[in-house]
């Protein structure tokens, strides 16, 4: 595995950790798609959540939120109708939210944010 996607992954435990201690329920995670992969799908208050994890471990091209793009947010919500009609699921409401996580090697921590309802 990369260097890059053990970073990823880290961020991702990292941000499942975060959701779990804010009272979400994770459902699934790392799923492949098509063309797309999707992070984590959690469950809270009958809302299906869709997250999408940035994780950056140096601010040289910027915040971790500046990976999310328009063509990366086009994809994510693609994904998350996919997901949706593969599993016949159906809730009230369901949301696309983003986490990031920037990661302070020389301090040893992490920052994370969560943006709710981007999509």
């Amino acid at each position: 595995m990369a260097h890059n996607q053990r970073i990823g992954k880290f961020g991702e435990i990292l941000a499942k950790n975060y959701l779990i201690k804010h009272g979400y329920k994770i459902i699934d995670a790392n799923i492949k798609l098509s063309y797309q992969e999707l992070d984590v799908v959690a469950l809270k208050d009958e809302q299906i959540i869709f997250v999408e994890v940035k994780t950056r471990i140096s601010q040289f091209y910027g915040p971790a939120e500046n990976a999310f793009q328009f063509t990366k947010l086009e994809r994510f919500r693609r994904g998350m109708e996919m997901y949706i009609g593969n599993k016949n699921l159906y809730a009230e409401e369901i949301r696309a939210d983003l986490i990031t996580v920037d990661i302070d090697h020389v301090k040893k921590t992490a920052k994370i944010k969560h943006y709710k309802d981007v999509v």
